[in-house]
C-alpha cells in the first residue's frame, strides 16, 4: 500500500514530557497542544513553518490533559489533572485566564464546548459529566452533574449541531445525553465495545458517532430516527443508534492514533452498503513518532492537513492526499 500520509514538520512541543492533545481553532490558524509539563502551547505559521505564538503555563498545578476551542475562537478551555477547568480568554496574541472552574472531585479529562458556545461540558476521573452554561457576561454556572457511568470518564464531544452530549467511559460505554424538562438527562447508553473507551467524534452531519477503544476497534454507530425506513426500533420520540460497522469534514477520512507508534487513516468505500458501511486502510505510518501516539486533530478548513502529538513530546504536521479512486 503506497502511502498517502506525507510529514510536512516537526515541532518539540512539550520537550520532557507527553504531549496530551490538539485542537484546531474554527479558522484552522491556530493549534493550541497540551502536556503533562502543565503547559499549553498555541501555534501559528511563519513562513512554511509551525512556530510557538504563546505559551499558557500559569493556570495549572498539575498536567493538562484536553483542551477545546469555543466555537467563536475567541476562548479556549483547559481540562487538568489538578481537577480545574480554565477558561482562557484570546487578546491578539495574548491569553488571559479569566475563569477557573471547579468542582470535580478528581482529574478533570475532558472539555468541549456546545456548538452554540452557550454550554460547555466537562467529565471525570470521579465518574462524573458537568453541564455549565455560559451567559453574555461570560458567567459559568453548574446547570447539570450527570452521574450515569459507573468508571472514569475519559472523553466528551458535542454533536455538531445540536444540543446533544456524548460521553466516553472506562466502564466500556458511551452515553448520550439531552436536555428534558430543564435538567440533563441519559437518553441512549452504547454497548458494545469490550474495554476502555477513549475518543469520540461526529461526522459533519452529526448522523455518525466514531469511537475508539482499548479493544483496539473503532466502532461506526448510526443514528436511526423513528420511523425510519430501515425498521430499527426506537423508544417514543428518542433516536436509536446502532453500530454500524473523525471523520475528517473535508476528506471523508478517519485517523487513529495508536499506542504502537502509528497513524492510520481509514476511508470509506465508496460502494458499501450506507447501512453496513466497510472502510479500507489508505495510509499507515508505522513509526509516526518515536512513542505512543496521544491524539490527531483534522484542520477544519485545509483538506487533508493533519497534526499529531505524542508521549515523545513532539507536534508532527502531515498531508494526507486522498488516494484515486476512493
Amino acid at each position: 500500500m503506497k502511502d498517502s500520509l506525507v510529514l510536512l514538520g516537526r515541532v518539540p512541543a512539550h520537550p520532557d514530557s507527553r504531549c496530551w492533545f490538539l485542537a484546531w481553532n474554527p479558522t484552522g490558524t491556530l493549534l493550541a497542544s497540551c502536556g503533562g509539563d502543565r503547559r499549553i502551547r498555541i501555534w501559528g505559521t511563519e513562513g512554511d513553518s509551525w512556530i510557538c505564538k504563546s505559551v499558557l503555563s500559569e493556570g495549572h498545578q498539575r498536567t493538562v490533559r484536553k483542551v477545546a476551542w469555543s466555537p467563536c475562537g475567541n476562548y479556549l478551555a483547559s481540562a487538568s489533572f489538578d481537577a480545574t477547568t480554565c477558561i482562557w480568554k484570546k487578546n491578539q496574541d495574548d491569553f488571559e485566564c479569566v475563569t477557573t472552574l471547579e468542582g470535580h472531585e478528581n482529574e478533570v479529562k475532558s472539555v468541549a464546548w456546545a456548538p452554540s458556545g452557550n454550554l460547555l461540558a466537562t467529565c471525570s476521573r470521579d465518574k462524573s459529566v458537568w453541564v455549565w452554561e455560559v451567559d453574555e457576561e461570560d458567567e459559568y454556572e453548574c446547570v447539570s452533574v450527570l452521574n450515569s457511568h459507573t468508571q472514569d470518564v475519559k472523553h466528551v464531544v458535542w454533536h455538531p449541531s445540536q444540543e446533544l452530549l456524548a460521553s466516553a467511559s472506562y466502564d466500556d460505554t458511551v452515553k448520550l445525553y439531552r436536555e428534558e424538562e430543564d435538567d440533563w438527562v441519559c437518553c441512549a447508553t452504547l454497548e458494545g465495545h469490550e474495554s476502555t473507551v477513549w475518543s469520540l467524534a461526529f461526522d459533519p452531519s452529526g448522523q455518525r458517532l466514531a469511537s475508539c477503544s482499548d479493544d483496539r476497534t473503532v466502532r461506526i454507530w448510526h443514528q436511526y430516527l423513528p420511523g425510519n425506513e430501515q425498521g430499527v426500533a426506537c423508544s417514543g420520540s428518542d433516536p436509536s443508534w446502532k453500530c454500524d460497522s473523525v471523520l475528517c469534514p473535508l476528506t471523508g477520512a478517519l485517523a487513529t492514533a495508536c499506542g504502537d507508534d502509528a497513524i492510520r487513516v481509514f476511508q470509506e468505500d465508496p460502494n458499501s452498503d450506507p447501512q453496513q458501511p466497510t472502510f479500507s486502510l489508505t495510509a499507515h505510518l508505522h513509526q509516526a513518532h518515536s512513542q505512543d501516539v496521544n491524539c490527531v486533530a483534522w484542520n477544519p478548513k485545509e483538506p487533508g492537513l493533519l497534526a499529531s502529538c505524542s508521549d515523545d513530546g513532539e507536534v508532527a504536521f502531515w498531508k494526507y492526499q486522498r488516494p484515486e479512486g476512493l
